[in-house]
């Protein structure tokens, strides 16, 4: 089973591609962790695309294509894979058609935007061990201060309002059009997001079980 996840930043496609990836025992690929791995060990890809990132603008093409292939070509990826966050934009799909890779399903959840900025500016990350929080869903319990290592609580530049609203604009002009896309390919199947996690959870494998009966 090849799925790809499709939605804005923040509508929960990491999480959901991580359910589905532990009930159907196949690999959720994630280009937003392959990166962040890249710029961790400073490597050559990492650093080219670190200027990107940096200013909340997509990473080229040529440099994600060559995450993607490398990354399919594992052991793991064989009997299926779920993408995120890739492809981005509609050259992007095309390349991946061209590679070969013939998807079986596009799932899209949909989230509103307001309800986006909401979800993103309360995130806070540790930045000693990385664990993530929310000021709304998930506190801890000490208000600044990590459960687990109890360092800082810090809101990444990312999920600064002001960034999550160029990052919205960037998705629905680059991105938002693949829906129409892979809608003539007869792939797309449209989730809504609901306020529970479980709810999007259940309406997410429902969607799995329409294509594997397709």
């Amino acid at each position: 089973m090849k799925l790809m996840f499709l939605g804005a930043p923040g509508a929960g496609k990491g999480t959901q591609a991580e359910n589905v990836s532990e009930k159907y025992n196949i690999p959720a690929i994630s280009t937003g962790n392959i990166l962040r791995e890249a710029l961790k060990n400073g490597t050559e890809m990492g650093m080219k695309a670190k200027s990107f990132m940096d200013a909340g603008r997509l990473v080229p093409d040529d440099i994600l294509i060559g995450i993607i292939k490398d990354r399919l070509k594992e052991d793991d990826a064989k009997n299926g894979f779920i993408l995120d966050g890739f492809p981005r934009t509609i050259p992007q799909a095309e390349a991946l058609d061209g590679m070969g890779v013939s998807l079986d399903g596009v799932i899209d959840i949909i989230v509103a935007d307001a309800e986006i900025v909401k979800r993103m500016s309360g995130r806070r990350v540790c930045e000693s061990c990385g664990a993530s929080y929310h000021l709304l869903y998930k506190k801890p319990k000490v208000d600044g201060v990590c459960d687990a290592c109890s360092g800082t609580l810090i809101q990444r530049k990312d999920d600064h309002p002001d960034t999550v609203l160029d990052r919205l604009k960037v998705y629905h002009e680059q991105t938002e059009p693949l829906e129409d896309y892979y809608s003539k390919q007869n792939k797309l199947l449209k989730v809504q997001g609901q306020e529970e996690l479980a709810d999007t959870t259940k309406l997410v494998f429902e969607a799995v079980e329409k294509m594997e009966a397709q």
